[in-house]
């Protein structure tokens, strides 16, 4: 059961009519939190709990090719300038920011499914890159990194001298 199941029966319990519960309910649900825009909560001093800045998570697609990792994300209205994409040789991370480019005031909203803040992904990747190689597009609204596989040519076997 999430919060807002528990908040209806605790509506229910309460004696209200049911109209009134659907209504709160509704009013409860228009503020809630998708899987993918998680609400963080740091606690106060008198234990009292306040929303702090949400970080999304990235959705991505990755896959690869013979000589090469790819990862793809669907970033529309992010502006190229507003994202931080790191590579190491066995990891990628995403940063950036989505912002709204006029403002709606949270009581405003119907429907709000859309990440706008702060998001991030890093991901562990199966083998190793080079990240020199690297190469980065957006278009479209879809940003691809391009990650050359790491040559096994680079791997040299070692035997084992006897002194």
């Amino acid at each position: 059961m999430n919060q807002n199941d528990d908040y209806y029966f605790e509506q229910l319990a309460s004696g209200k009519e049911q109209p009134e519960v659907e209504a709160e309910l509704a009013r409860a649900n228009a503020g809630a939190v998708s899987p993918s825009r998680p609400r963080l909560r740091t606690k106060r001093a008198g234990s009292e709990w306040a929303d702090a800045e949400p970080e999304g998570q990235l959705t991505v697609d990755v896959y690869q090719t013979p000589d090469e990792i790819v990862v793809e994300s669907a970033i529309a209205g992010v502006h190229p300038d507003d994202l931080d994409i790191t590579a190491t040789i066995d990891s990628v991370s995403i940063r950036g920011t989505r912002s709204h480019e006029k403002p709606v005031q949270d009581e405003d909203y119907l429907y709000q499914e859309c990440y706008w803040g702060r998001f991030a992904r890093t991901i562990i990747l199966p083998q190793e890159v080079e990240p020199e190689g690297a190469e980065v597009t957006f278009k479209n609204g879809i940003l691809s990194v391009h990650l050359p596989k790491a040559s096994k040519k680079k791997t040299r076997k070692l035997q084992v001298r006897i002194d």
